[in-house]
């Protein structure tokens, strides 16, 4: 069995820590949730690179206190997988989230899209909810690095970062080109554009178009939201070093 995974913040961790106080909400689902016991090695990850293996030397109420055996450091991974994910109705939001971290993706960006059928009230509580999505996944993937979930974005705004990056694929049905057929590069900026269940306007998609992307189809099958991007992403990195 596998080591328990826990996330610490950035920097409190560095080469140099000796030893180390697990609190907070991480503390305390180990030693009441998880019922650590001294002697049991788990890793500690910041999310941003950093991971340490330690050893429990003391359970309290709320915490647990432990040794630090090793401390390693995980570059970036490259080329960096950005997804816009368009807002999904209920679950499939969350869904999508869920399956990108595991999969890969290494920053995603909700989508305001003009035929989204899910909305958010308010946004910071949408954003908190798709960021904790992506830190329970990233935990259980054993992720070193925690994708970015950035803030809500208007179609224009995404125009704008298609025209940054390296490459950028936009999914639709219609599309001649297929995914798979795509050349990908080894560094820089990898876009995937997903729209929401109920598709991507023929204005948005000439706007993506008109900004640089490339409208690409995943073959004849029409896969719902929550999950063509996480396929989309699997396909794509089977074909790159990071999965070599």
């Amino acid at each position: 069995m596998s080591a328990a995974e826990f996330l610490i913040s950035p920097g409190e961790i560095t080469s140099a820590t000796k030893t180390f106080t697990l609190t907070g909400d991480e503390g305390r689902h180990a030693a009441t949730v998880k019922r650590m016991r001294s002697g049991e090695v788990i890793n500690l990850c910041d999310g941003q690179g950093i991971r340490a293996i330690a050893t429990v030397t003391t359970v309290l109420k709320h915490s647990i206190e432990v040794d630090i055996m090793s401390v390693s450091y995980e570059a970036a991974p490259e080329p960096k997988f950005i997804v816009v994910q368009a807002l999904a109705k209920g679950e499939r939001a969350e869904l999508a989230v869920e399956m990108l971290t595991e999969v890969g993706a290494d920053a995603i960006i909700p989508w305001k899209a003009e035929h989204s059928i899910g909305k958010w009230d308010a946004v910071d509580k949408g954003l908190e909810k798709w960021r904790r999505t992506s830190r329970e996944s990233s935990k259980q993937s054993r992720r070193a690095w925690i994708p970015e979930i950035c803030e809500l974005h208007t179609t224009e705004q995404i125009c704008e970062l298609i025209k940054q990056a390296q490459s950028a694929f936009v999914l639709h049905e219609s599309a001649d080109q297929a995914l798979a057929a795509c050349a990908i590069r080894e560094q820089g900026t990898i876009m995937l554009i997903v729209g929401p269940e109920g598709g991507i306007s023929p204005n948005e998609l000439a706007a993506f178009a008109a900004s640089g992307a490339r409208v690409v189809h995943m073959g004849a099958s029409v896969m719902r939201t929550s999950t063509a991007g996480a396929i989309a992403v699997g396909g794509l990195l089977m074909r790159s070093q990071r999965w070599s």
